[in-house]
């Protein structure tokens, strides 16, 4: 198929004459992702690879994170989790990878149930903020073990964390709408630990427990303070400094993962 750049996004023969190759055109040119199969086909969409190398050396030199000791290869008991936002092959949609510290994929944030018109309100105007998100964070199997819900707010936001069947598991709620944003980790109705901005534009997070100790950390791995918008060879890193007792490390998990996603879109214009 000839592409000009008024060709739609989407799957098309592989313009370089592989048989029963599918490349993803982005609307403007043809991207590395390819997928098995005929002109016409709807693949599954294909997660990008990480660069293991390229995940430790963020990890290590930008964000200061020195190697510790592997953990059990799953997203509750690694000591260090990297996230990174997708390439978005279907547009306006948030969906993270999720790595161990070696670059090995452990799981994935995926937002579920987005209608077109809140695809298209969220494209044209920021009414996003205001409409209700649902996230799911899957294991490396794609299994979702965590299922979060954030109602559509106007001045603080809140984030409901709960297991797939819909057993509660805390929430996650906003303190302040005013200077450095604040959220309290609670589990019925009771705080057990906290996420502070300590520099929403650096990205630097500090998640403390309910004797406001440091528990764990998110660190960024891009370079400049004024780069706070994602591309996709962005990640920013969790790490946690000891074993959590759940819900606790739930939530911290939950919490960190979705950070830029259920908690920041609201903050763009606060320090």
């Amino acid at each position: 198929m000839t592409t000009h750049p008024n060709t739609p996004a989407g799957w098309y023969a592989d313009p370089q004459g592989t048989p029963n190759l599918l490349r993803w055109w982005d609307g403007a040119q043809w991207t590395e992702h390819t997928h098995p199969g005929q002109p016409g086909q709807v693949p599954q969409q294909q997660a990008p690879v990480a660069d293991p190398a390229k995940v430790q050396r963020q990890v290590q030199q930008q964000a200061g994170v020195a190697p510790v000791h592997a953990g059990g290869g799953t997203l509750f008991s690694e000591p260090v989790l990297v996230v990174n936002q997708k390439a978005k092959l279907i547009e306006l949609t948030n969906e993270y990878s999720v790595f161990d510290q070696h670059g090995r994929t452990i799981g994935s944030v995926v937002q579920v149930g987005q209608s077109t018109l809140k695809k298209v309100a969220r494209f044209v105007s920021s009414l996003d903020q205001f409409m209700t998100h649902k996230l799911e964070i899957r294991d490396a199997q794609g299994q979702p073990h965590l299922v979060l819900t954030r109602p559509a707010k106007f001045i603080k936001s809140k984030v409901l964390v709960t297991r797939p069947d819909g057993q509660p598991v805390g929430e996650i709620v906003q303190q302040n709408a005013i200077g450095k944003i604040n959220f309290a980790i609670q589990v019925n109705g009771q705080q057990i630990g906290a996420i502070k901005a300590e520099n929403w534009r650096a990205w630097n997070f500090a998640i403390v427990d309910h004797t406001d100790t440091e528990i764990a950390r998110i660190t960024k791995t891009w370079e400049g303070l004024a780069k706070t918008m994602f591309t996709t060879a962005d990640n920013y890193v969790l790490q946690i400094h000891r074993q959590l007792p759940d819900p606790l490390l739930s939530l911290v998990v939950a919490t960190a993962l979705t950070v830029d996603t259920a908690l920041k879109q609201d903050a763009r214009g606060f320090g």
